[in-house]
């Protein structure tokens, strides 16, 4: 028998009360190899319905498979924990042994190479998305290095093969996310997460900060009463702001082979205004952002900060930091801004310190959704009209708008000639903040000028708005 038609595992044999398994080193390829028909068909169980496997429900996060396909590209890429299999030492189909040998000595368990030897008790979400990954990138398959540990079960029945998956997955604990990005401490290489964590972790340190001993390091919270924020939710939201959603490894990946990011400009800077500061290593600013505006929020609702309100809590703080944008697009992008800056436009907002309560602003999406929207808009700083009632924005002469249909009929006295560019604008801004998809006309500057003169708003609000949902999800 050749060497192509057999697979080599170097094993070490374990014995505990389930029996003997053996757990070694296999390059992907040989466990496609080995796995191919499982794996074709558990996609068959996929498609249409999620169908039982093992006796367990056994859907595929296709969420999950992309991650996986994204990650196994990067420089440091690792699957440190084992592939759980089940092998057959027959073949049921012909019969023929799947298992020639094992010598104890040596370690090496020798097999058939046969696509149906190998059922995948656990780890399918990694076999899977490598596979992807190739698929996805074109790679040729002997080019691509990746060796990974495997756990193999020999002649387990299906009971003790659900028993197996029932116990790994019942006794996983799922990693704190602010653990996770207090380990970026430990990096060598700068990454939009080490920001981020350095960052907070500043403003959770730093005597004469406004969040000085609030934030819930590792999670787990030291001072409940005081310690209203979690490390990672913060850490989150500064990160929206610098990198695409989901790229945050991608651009740690870049950096760590030693390229450069490029600096944005345009719609991409209104919408990660963060990021070209994080490209040119300047950290202090973005800390000196973030500490002004939380000192001028403190600073507006001293009673509700201190009483430990929703103002302190999740609902509070990503709805202030969502509510950031605005304030820095209105104010300016890329500069210090003042406490006092900020103060200016907090204190024209009407809520009062008793407002703050899970009455209502409900814990939740819901809640931090209906503050952002009360911020934005009893601010008056709504993401395309601050202050001026005329229309001076350059996008008043935009060709995107030449084609738009003419229609004033639907509208008052009082919302004709609503400008069709800050229409546009705002429904591109709804839907980058989750905004529901409705025009408010009231909030729009007017125009007669230019391509948007007579144009209709409310489908150049429809055009932002899937300009937006696009811009989102590239």
């Amino acid at each position: 028998m050749s060497k192509m038609d057999k697979i080599i595992i170097k094993c070490i044999e374990f014995n505990q009360p389930i029996g003997s398994f053996y757990v070694g080193k296999i390059s992907w390829q040989d466990l496609l190899a080995i796995s191919y028909s499982d794996i074709r068909r558990i996609q068959r169980e996929e498609e249409g319905s999620i169908e039982s496997y093992l006796g367990i429900q056994r859907e595929l996060s296709d969420g999950r498979l992309k991650e996986i396909a994204k990650y196994v590209a990067y420089s440091d890429a690792t699957f440190p924990s084992t592939i759980v299999l089940s092998i057959k030492s027959i073949d049921r189909e012909t019969d023929n042994a799947n298992i020639i040998s094992y010598d104890d000595k040596s370690g090496e368990l020798i097999l058939e190479r046969n696509d149906r030897i190998a059922q995948i008790i656990d780890g399918q979400h990694r076999v899977f998305g490598i596979q992807k990954f190739i698929e996805n990138n074109g790679v040729f398959n002997d080019s691509f290095v990746f060796d990974l540990i495997v756990t193999l079960f020999i002649d387990i029945d299906p009971d003790e093969e659900s028993m197996i998956f029932s116990t790994i997955n019942k006794a996983q604990t799922k990693v704190n996310k602010s653990l996770v990005y207090d380990l970026y401490d430990l990096a060598k290489t700068r990454s939009p997460q080490r920001t981020a964590h350095n960052i907070v972790k500043l403003l959770d340190e730093k005597e004469g900060s406004p969040l000085v001993g609030m934030i819930k390091r590792l999670g787990v919270a030291n001072d409940p009463e005081r310690e209203t924020i979690t490390q990672a939710t913060l850490v989150e939201c500064i990160l929206n702001y610098i990198s695409k959603d989901g790229e945050e490894m991608k651009d740690r990946d870049i950096l760590r082979r030693g390229l450069k990011l490029e600096l944005i400009s345009g719609k991409d800077l209104e919408r990660r205004f963060l990021r070209n500061w994080f490209i040119q290593e300047k950290e202090v600013e973005i800390s000196k952002l973030l500490w002004n505006y939380f000192t001028a929020i403190k600073k507006r609702w001293s009673n509700a900060w201190n009483q430990k309100s929703i103002l302190v809590k999740s609902t509070g703080l990503i709805a202030f930091m969502k509510f950031l944008g605005p304030i820095v697009r209105h104010l300016g992008i890329e500069r210090n801004i003042s406490v006092e800056e900020f103060s200016k436009i907090l204190d024209t907002i009407e809520i009062d310190d008793d407002m703050f309560n899970t009455n209502r602003y409900i814990p939740g999406a819901k809640g931090q959704a209906e503050l952002y929207k009360d911020l934005l808009f009893l601010s008056g700083l709504n993401p395309v009209s601050f202050t001026s009632e005329i229309c001076k924005k350059s996008h008043r002469y935009d060709s995107i708008f030449t084609d738009l249909p003419e229609s004033q009929k639907f509208y008052s006295k009082d919302e004709r000639h609503k400008c069709a560019g800050c229409a546009y604008d705002q429904g591109y801004e709804d839907a980058l903040s989750g905004i529901d998809n409705l025009i408010r006309l009231d909030e729009l500057n007017t125009s007669q000028a230019g391509t948007v003169r007579h144009k209709d708003p409310v489908e150049a609000y429809k055009m932002g708005y899937e300009e937006g949902l696009k811009s989102k999800n590239a």
